[in-house]
């Protein structure tokens, strides 16, 4: 895809235009452009501004005490790094931006971690409070090491369903409970990689024809759609991943066809 495109006005294009690529831009100039009320479901994990630290982990992108940390230098084109209201401001953008693109039996995974800042919970409602959050699904993962005494060892981050009126689960799926446990992903040049298996069970639990990621980074919800035999819509903002996740997609794809 010519780099170019994402620049050209192509709100008059219709879905077919978006479907099956990973689009390089900006995800709230690319998202209004996608026609209002067409994307089924979207699974996604944005950056979580985690640079932005009162603690001794990637404070001032030093390192702290995780001197090899994947995130110490951000993402590529993004640091991670932006001041806490000026980050919830821009999410909130997002997520109302997605919000537009959704039918209205549509739904949003939204994943996020919750951290301690200044020795408080930051639990991220003041991202995702003024949206209709449904539900709260539970992401165990394997958990690290944790240098602080004033609190214990986080092995989990939050999955927010952001649903629509209509929105429901795909027969039997509710049947699964609201916490899953699932290890991260391994092998991946990403700082910051969702699992495929946690972006496949999202998808998988719905009827959804339609999965749109705005923050695809390495790939990983569209190879998920993939495997679910589902169609999608990706977005990055960088390059480097853009070409990456095209690359696994491909690879992905070859062997399931």
């Amino acid at each position: 895809m010519n780099i170019k495109e994402t620049f050209v006005d192509t709100s008059q294009l219709g879905l077919a235009y978006w479907l099956g690529k990973v689009h390089q831009g900006d995800c709230i100039e690319l998202m209004d452009q996608i026609p209002e009320k067409s994307v089924d479901l979207i699974v996604t994990s944005p950056p979580y501004n985690i640079k932005n630290s009162t603690g001794n982990g990637l404070k001032n992108g030093s390192g702290g005490k995780w001197p090899q940390a994947e995130l110490i230098k951000g993402y590529a084109n993004y640091n991670d790094a932006m001041p806490h209201e000026e980050y919830v401001a821009w999410q909130r953008h997002c997520l109302s931006a997605m919000m537009r693109v959704l039918r209205e039996d549509g739904a949003i995974f939204y994943n996020h971690k919750w951290r301690v800042q200044g020795g408080l919970l930051q639990d991220r409602a003041d991202i995702v409070g003024e949206f209709p959050v449904r539900q709260i699904i539970i992401w165990q993962r394997n958990g690290g090491i944790n240098f602080n005494p004033g609190y214990f060892l986080p092995t989990y981050e939050v999955i927010y369903l952001i649903a629509k009126p209509k929105f429901k689960l795909a027969p039997k799926a509710n049947a699964q409970g609201d916490v899953w446990r699932i290890p991260q992903e391994s092998n991946n040049p990403h700082p910051a990689p969702f699992p495929v298996e946690l972006a496949q069970r999202c998808i998988e639990s719905t009827t959804a024809k339609v999965v749109l990621d705005p923050f695809l980074g390495s790939g990983t919800t569209a190879v998920a759609a993939e495997l679910s035999r589902r169609k999608w819509i990706g977005i990055d903002i960088s390059e480097e991943y853009c070409d990456f996740a095209r690359e696994r997609i491909a690879d992905v794809s070859g062997k399931i066809r």
